[in-house]
């Protein structure tokens, strides 16, 4: 049986897992498929902390140059979008197998990392990047290699998952929900990254990529978080039979593609919205498999270690065929270079309104509306508030361009009936 050296470079949480992993489990793989993914370095420049878990002597250094020199599979999981990206470039232009969780880096880089990939018939595999324990990645590359990707929805950020949860479960609003999601360790400090939704779009972009051949960047992914979203949306959705999520939203129509990520309203009867708490979940349509769903846990110590461990043994696996890239980690394509701009994206809308309590002032609305071709489907209004003499306007639309939506809300924005910014969410028949 082939032994395969492998070396981590950075031993955090999951650097941690992915040892544990390999230490326990290394014969259940090697029975599995023949190869021994062998630790033989961790390289980090804390090798002092206890991190849990127990390495045998002489593996751990702070020499991430000799953890590259000396493996023949490198694991990067330092994170970020600097040092990480010179270690793997460095592995790849050596001819070592690269392992990554690091979506931030691919999403920013994927098409200069892959470039140098190829120059050296050097492997990459990311599964743990998108959605942590969930297959996707290679159910994407492999599973569904005969299908034209139609659409992909993913509710793929735990924490965003959890507070959104809550808030409708319990009736909480938002700020209380994550001070409590971040002392029970389900949020950051600084959340910015989970809750502004660049965690989503970092994910979004790197199967978009897969899915239609070309790494449009993060830039192209238009992103918009959930700090706003407020308590009576949450209920008003609930309401009109649909519940909120932090979608990432990949479509190709027409050869053309959009990529956004903002808060969706979706039928509640649809499994997707039936995925809760830390929980991840990612719908796929194809033109021949259809609608697919893949859920599970998208972070932690052991889902995501169990992801990058898969991709090890991958890496072994080719090594030991002698067969590097026999499945590419991702392959250029000729169609869908072309992204839809925002404003000609269509799509049915959620307006949330304060307006005054009195005569003419939903036949204001709905003319301006109207008049930019936006039908309404569905309407509420709830009883006025004694407090204020306002009434609480909730419209679901049809199908609308975006633009048109835009420009009918700066016009409602100034009426004087109005008393407050209209909130505006997008909704997905799922």
């Amino acid at each position: 049986m082939k032994e395969y050296k492998v070396g981590i470079i950075g031993f955090g949480t999951v650097g941690a897992g992915v040892a544990e992993n390999l230490l326990l489990n290394g014969d259940v793989i090697a029975k599995r498929t023949g190869v021994l993914p062998k630790l033989t370095g961790i390289a980090d420049l804390d090798i002092t902390t206890d991190r849990g878990v127990k390495v045998p002597d002489g593996i751990l250094t702070t020499d991430a140059a000799k953890v590259i020199r000396e493996s023949d599979i490198v694991v990067e999981l330092v994170g970020g979008t600097t040092i990480a990206k010179k270690f793997i470039l460095d592995a790849l232009n050596a001819g070592k197998s690269v392992v990554t969780a690091n979506k931030a880096l691919l999403a920013h880089y994927g098409e200069e990392l892959f470039a140098a990939a190829e120059k050296t018939g050097a492997d990459i595999f990311y599964e743990a990047s998108v959605a942590g324990g969930i297959p996707i990645i290679k159910a994407l590359r492999e599973g569904l290699v005969s299908n034209r990707i139609n659409k992909i929805f993913g509710i793929m950020n735990g924490t965003c998952n959890y507070i959104l949860t809550r808030m409708e479960r319990e009736g909480t609003d938002f700020a209380a929900v994550l001070a409590d999601a971040q002392k029970l360790g389900y949020a950051e400090a600084n959340p910015s990254l989970d809750i502004d939704g660049f965690d989503t779009a970092h994910k979004t972009a790197i199967l978009a990529s897969l899915a239609y051949g070309k790494w449009f960047g993060i830039d192209a992914v238009y992103v918009e978080g959930i700090r706003e979203l407020e308590l009576a949306d949450i209920v008003c959705a609930d309401e009109l039979g649909y519940r909120i999520k932090l979608l990432g939203i990949i479509k190709n129509e027409n050869g053309k593609v959009q990529m956004r990520v903002h808060p969706t309203l979706i039928p509640k009867e649809a499994l997707l919205a039936n995925i809760n708490d830390v929980f991840n979940g990612v719908m796929v349509e194809g033109d021949t498999v259809g609608q697919t769903l893949f859920y599970g846990r998208g972070a932690g110590r052991k889902a995501t270690a169990s992801a990058v461990v898969a991709d090890i043994t991958d890496a072994a696996l080719n090594l030991d065929s002698n067969s590097r890239c026999r499945v590419a980690g991702f392959t250029p394509g000729e169609l869908f270079d072309c992204q839809i701009p925002e404003e000609e994206i269509s799509s049915r809308y959620y307006l949330r309104m304060q307006v005054k309590d009195c005569p003419g002032v939903i036949a204001q609305i709905t003319q301006i509306l109207a008049s930019r071709s936006i039908s309404i489907s569905s309407l509420i209004q709830h009883e006025r508030s004694h407090r204020n003499g306002e009434v609480s306007l909730v419209l679901l639309t049809h199908p609308a361009l975006e633009k048109e939506i835009l420009a009918a809300l700066s016009e409602i924005a100034v009426l004087s009936v109005n008393s407050s910014p209209v909130k505006l969410l997008r909704i997905e028949d799922i």
